[in-house]
């Protein structure tokens, strides 16, 4: 048997006190753990080109939960917005407990972060949003 579906499982979606919905612990993380290990979905990359002519609607999926790079220019998103896994949902911090590793596409735990507690990420090292950027009070991870 491959394992049980909460096998590798440290969080949750919950109500955040940062902004709107964020991820929380539902078990004690300790330091250095890959936090998504199981989430092998492969992001696509996608050009600012196609965002002109889409829904407001559309188009606050791709601000929201898509990465900007090469001075937003280009996004990395997921293979559809349907797939959205909990590390998407991310709240900012300017002193977070997790920390992209880009060599590796993952989050992993900056120091033990005890159950309950939110989880929460550094835009600026994974994304070419500028700081100040409304994104940044957002979730656009």
């Amino acid at each position: 048997m491959k394992g049980l579906p909460h096998d590798n499982v440290y969080t949750r979606l919950g109500l955040s006190h940062v902004h709107g919905i964020g991820v929380f612990a539902i078990r004690d993380i300790p330091k250095g753990t890959n936090i998504f290990a199981d989430d092998e979905n492969q992001m696509v990359e996608v050009s600012q080109e196609v965002l002109k002519d889409i829904s407001p609607e559309m188009k606050k999926l791709y601000e929201d939960f898509c990465i900007f790079k090469n001075n937003k220019n280009t996004m990395l998103c997921p293979p559809s917005f349907n797939k959205l896994t909990t590390g998407w949902y991310l709240n900012y911090s300017e002193t977070p407990n997790t920390s992209f590793v880009i060599d590796k596409d993952n989050f992993y735990a900056l120091r033990d972060i005890k159950k309950g507690e939110e989880l929460t990420a550094d835009y600026a090292t994974f994304t070419d949003i500028p700081p100040g950027h409304t994104s940044y009070t957002k979730r656009p991870v």
